[in-house]
């Protein structure tokens, strides 16, 4: 259960603990003129928080209706019937009125965070999870543990592309490749934009093998779509048990197939090959 949803159901629970409290106050101690039931306003201003319009709405429906049972039965009121009839329709109106304002800023106000938290998240250009987003997808499989492999892709040529054709060229070709690997690879694989011209994919498999082949598989089907990318990898937890470790790891090895491939296929390494 998560922290947000806590707050919420604590929220709610305290929202009917005010509603018995208040009906139980108005048959007990109200007087004409003390006005114990404009503390129904608080209750229908929490629900309509949690809940948006429609929970304001039925909020302020619950209010008016314990305001109605409890001035009836209240014997200090001699002129309970005139409440009822006059006031009732008043209250009806104020509380589902300040419910459904409430509630409808309030899940504007949710829909609007939750849009930021996406773009948050999200590779401006190619619109795949950004770094952060990926950090936090490594830190789920890590507490998970279960094997898994990080491969780490660099994309061929983007230097020579963005000196011989200009930075937009360039731009397009990375947006082109982020689409083409979210159509080739597996609906549960997890694919982000890391870098300038780096991408980097978990994907649940068990041996080196496995890795080697859905690399060769994609980089295959990329270019024989017009895009190149060289990938390397590395296994959880054999290869490292931090994403620090596994990057390291998968990076050599990207570097390395990079120099066995030739020297266009070379950039800029994330790490260090070590000695």
């Amino acid at each position: 259960m998560t922290a947000a949803l806590r707050h919420r159901q604590l929220v709610v629970g305290a929202a009917f603990s005010a509603y018995a409290i208040i009906f139980t106050a108005l048959v007990l101690f109200e007087v004409p003129g003390l006005g114990i039931a404009h503390f129904f306003y608080l209750p229908v201003a929490a629900l309509a928080l949690t809940g948006g319009v429609r929970r304001g709405i039925a909020a302020g429906l619950g209010a008016c209706a314990l305001f109605t049972i409890a001035v009836s039965i209240n014997p200090s009121l001699p002129t309970a019937t005139q409440i009822v009839s006059v006031t009732t329709p008043i209250r009806l109106l104020t509380y589902t009125t300040m419910g459904a304002l409430i509630g409808w800023f309030a899940a504007r106000d949710r829909a609007l965070v939750e849009r930021l938290q996406v773009l948050a998240e999200r590779d401006f250009l190619t619109g795949l999870p950004n770094t952060r987003a990926f950090e936090a997808a490594m830190a789920r499989r890590f507490a998970l543990g279960r094997p898994f492999v990080l491969l780490l892709g660099d994309m061929d040529g983007l230097k020579r592309i963005n000196d011989s054709k200009g930075h937009a060229e360039g731009n397009d070709a990375l947006r082109r490749l982020g689409d083409m690997l979210g159509s080739v690879l597996r609906p549960e694989d997890e694919v982000a934009r890391v870098g300038g011209d780096e991408f980097a994919v978990i994907t649940s498999l068990a041996g080196s093998e496995e890795a080697a082949a859905i690399a060769s598989r994609v980089e295959t089907l990329l270019t024989g779509q017009g895009s190149s990318i060289t990938f390397g990898w590395a296994l959880f937890p054999s290869e490292g048990e931090n994403a620090l470790s596994l990057y390291r790891a998968a990076d050599e090895r990207l570097y390395a197939r990079k120099l066995v491939r030739g020297g266009d296929r070379l950039g800029p390494s994330l790490y260090p090959v070590s000695a």
